[in-house]
């Protein structure tokens, strides 16, 4: 009897024990929802401020800090008044009803863990992508996970009643929609608009200038009422319902006072397109704030109110066995959830460098003007350019000519009204965050999904083109640019349903133990994220010269800051040279190919970085005057060619004794290694010399490096001399003797291109 009761009392302690931990666990897992949740508001805000933020940067309509002030001011007021968006995470994939608390909690986790790191990669790649499709993408990835497993082990279920596969759907066709239309109406509404006020719209737009921010200011408001408050908290149904029945008398309304408005403001001096950029960019912020902060808030608030109604009620179920069907109900966002969210927001967006980053990557894309261009050419790019161009001869030749002629007095890029470093001017600008608003506002009251970044990314991208920034020069660039976007958002569904199906698998057959290996896999990759970003932006940021160069005034500046800058550019190449020619021969003479191969890598990556080089360097070249690039001018494009062909050297010597190692043949005989090891090391002293004179610009004993360089080659010369001597003996491999005279002669090539280069530059950096 005794030890029948000492049993029950502790199977009931026990119990009593792993109720208490299995509370304790839901409780953390809570608490590090939130905590994620404020890494995602980080990483959210960063990915997306270009939404509102890159037309009034990039057309320079007020100081950066007054444009972060004015998105700032509706972020938070967009974060406060939210409240409506939050069904989403609740039972917008998932059908909650048919789910246990466990089974729910785990779908959260895993979605909040892959999304707060799936963000930052892009963010720090400066990649916009979409927040609402990674968060709709990682509840659909997580929730197929564990309808596998339900199904599998019940008949009576059927992935119809776990996920709601409309929703899914919804977005990727949003997608599509939202890439054509945007770029589309963007492409369309900017051409129309250069034809009225031209690139110089100052004088154009004495009396259409009312008319156009009426409309502009009208649009805008409207925005805000639609999508920006429409599910704000203070929106009743009333609210609603009477700006539904008296939508044409408000804006009729609306038109006519700003139209008066802003015609009354031209008269007293103020630049109407500041203010139109200005009121777009507070618009498109708090439509941001209330309508996205769903993707990073939403998960983590279904969490806790999943958590507070199994507390309640499901104790006695356990965590296995009550099904949530409480978050079937509506979302109930308590304020100062809403308030702490706003203000993380402000901040992150005042702060975050990868915020500035992203911003820069679509302000670039979309410049008027040439510059460095941050993407490459691809062969869809150039198949693409060469189609347009062909579409635009056809039209050409059937246009009349007096249409031509006009319209080209409409398009006079020379005439282009530009603030100081601005990527382009204020109409565009404009036009950009007016029929961005338009176009999601008008989605919105069909219904359809149109996510915030595509469509002003897009509109972005049709004005631009529009506007003729994207010339022979740049468009494929450019396009290859867009295309690298839009990708991306493609990648960003297929890695955020990829990577949480697996997250939720580990998850929930792994236990506690899996969810502390995931959550340190979370904080570890973000850690090596900001790492490796800070890493990548002190390079980036090693190079201002150039930018210097492109804003200042003086000719003797420009050439003065030219010179710094092409001597930053050859010292880099003359360090990858030392660095990569004496890891290639020092890798084939020790047969290791995991160095050779390290270095056909750099050597790729290289030729990349001086095929830039001579673009930005040719642009620069054009900012200096005519008698400066006549006296200097062949010394650069000399010096270029020199540094293209050292690097190309590097590659002529790698890739034979990558190929000769990779295929196990023999390797150079001791006689071999030890000449050619002297000859090496003497090489690397005389680049490392030339690099040091370079980077202190002097030359004074210049000469004796001359010297050093043409004993250099006469002692290479002797060497290829007695390999022949070699071959004609036929006492070695003839394999080893090709790749043995290959380095040889590419030795001479380093050598001579380095001496080469120093005289070139000796000119150019010379004060006469």
């Amino acid at each position: 009897m005794y030890d029948i009761l000492l049993q029950q009392t502790l199977r009931s302690f026990a119990a009593e024990i792993k109720y208490i931990s299995m509370e304790t666990i839901y409780l953390c897992i809570v608490i590090f929802l939130f905590v994620l949740a404020i890494f995602d508001l980080v990483v959210g805000v960063s990915n997306d401020a270009v939404n509102f933020l890159q037309s009034a940067v990039g057309a320079k309509a007020a100081k950066f800090k007054t444009v972060l002030i004015i998105a700032g001011i509706g972020v938070f007021i967009g974060a406060a008044l939210s409240n409506g968006m939050m069904d989403i995470a609740r039972h917008g994939i998932y059908q909650p009803e048919h789910f246990y608390f466990a089974e729910i909690m785990t779908i959260l986790l895993a979605v909040m863990l892959t999304d707060v790191v799936l963000l930052d990669v892009f963010n720090s790649m400066g990649m916009p992508t979409s927040t609402t499709v990674s968060m709709v993408f990682e509840l659909l990835g997580g929730t197929f996970a564990l309808a596998l497993i339900k199904v599998y082990g019940n008949d009576a279920l059927g992935f119809g009643d776990l996920i709601n596969t409309d929703k899914a759907l919804s977005v990727i066709m949003g997608i599509f929609l939202s890439v054509a239309i945007a770029f589309f109406f963007g492409m369309l509404v900017q051409w129309l608009a250069r034809l009225v006020f031209t690139f110089n719209y100052k004088k154009k737009m004495k009396y259409s200038i009312g008319l156009f921010g009426g409309i502009a200011a009208t649009s805008i408001v409207y925005f805000m009422l639609v999508k920006g408050l429409k599910d704000s908290s203070f929106m009743t149904a009333e609210n609603k319902a009477w700006v539904t029945e008296n939508t044409w008398m408000l804006i009729g309304c609306m038109m006519v006072f700003f139209t008066a408005l802003m015609q009354i403001l031209h008269i007293c001096k103020v630049n109407v397109f500041k203010v139109v950029v200005l009121l777009g960019t507070f618009a498109l912020a708090l439509a941001f704030a209330g309508n996205d902060l769903v993707n990073f808030i939403g998960v983590p608030l279904a969490g806790f109110s999943s958590y507070l109604d199994y507390t309640a009620n499901g104790q006695s179920a356990g965590p296995d066995g009550w099904l949530m069907t409480s978050l079937l109900g509506p979302a109930k966002t308590p304020w100062y959830f809403l308030f702490g969210a706003g203000a993380i927001m402000v901040y992150a967006l005042y702060t975050s460098k990868k915020a500035h980053n992203v911003i820069k990557t679509s302000v670039d894309l979309s410049r008027q003007d040439e510059g460095e261009e941050s993407f490459g050419s691809t062969p869809m790019a150039r198949t693409l350019v060469r189609i347009s161009m062909a579409m635009a001869n056809g039209v050409s030749k059937v246009m009349p000519e007096s249409s031509k002629r006009w319209i080209e007095t409409r398009f006079r890029k020379d005439e282009i009204i530009l603030a100081d470093g601005a990527a382009y001017d204020l109409v565009r600008a404009s036009i950009n965050l007016v029929l961005a608003g338009l176009l999601i506002a008008l989605g919105t009251s069909l219904k359809l999904p149109l996510s915030t970044t595509y469509v002003t990314f897009m509109v972005a991208m049709g004005t631009s083109l529009a506007d003729r920034a994207w010339g022979r020069d740049s468009a494929v660039f450019r396009i290859t640019g867009v295309l690298s976007v839009i990708s991306g958002w493609f990648i960003t569904a297929g890695a955020a349903f990829t990577i949480c199906f697996f997250v939720t698998m580990i998850i929930h057959f792994g236990g506690l133990v899996a969810i502390v290996a995931m959550i340190a896999l979370a904080v570890f990759s973000l850690i090596r994220s900001q790492i490796i970003y800070k890493k990548k932006k002190a390079k980036e940021e090693g190079n201002t010269t150039l930018k210097q160069m492109m804003l200042s005034e003086t000719n003797e500046e420009r050439l003065h800051l030219m010179r710094q800058h092409t001597r930053e550019e050859m010292s880099k190449v003359l360090e990858f040279v030392q660095e990569n020619f004496e890891r290639t021969v020092t890798s084939f003479l020790h047969e290791n190919l995991r160095g050779l191969r390290r270095a056909m890598g750099a050597v790729k990556f290289e030729k990349q970085l001086v095929k830039q080089m001579k673009r930005t360097g040719t642009l620069a070249m054009c900012r200096l005057d005519n008698n400066t690039v006549l006296e200097k001018g062949l010394y650069y494009y000399q010096g270029n060619d020199f540094a293209s062909e050292l690097v190309y050297s590097i590659g002529r010597l790698c890739e034979p004794c990558l190929e000769h190692i990779d295929n196990n043949f023999k390797p150079l005989d001791a006689i071999q290694k030890g000449e050619f090891g002297d000859v090496t090391e003497d090489i690397t002293n005389l680049l490392q010399a030339c690099r040091s004179k370079l980077e202190d610009n002097r030359y004074d004993d210049f000469e004796n490096d001359i010297r050093k360089a043409n004993d250099l080659n006469g002692q290479l010369a002797q060497l290829k001399r007695k390999e022949l001597q070699r071959i004609q003996s036929q006492s070695g491999s003839i394999k080893v003797s090709m790749v043995y005279l290959t380095m040889i002669q590419e030795a001479q090539n380093v050598v001579t291109y380095s001496i080469n280069l120093m005289k070139v530059s000796r000119k150019f950096q010379a004060e006469e």
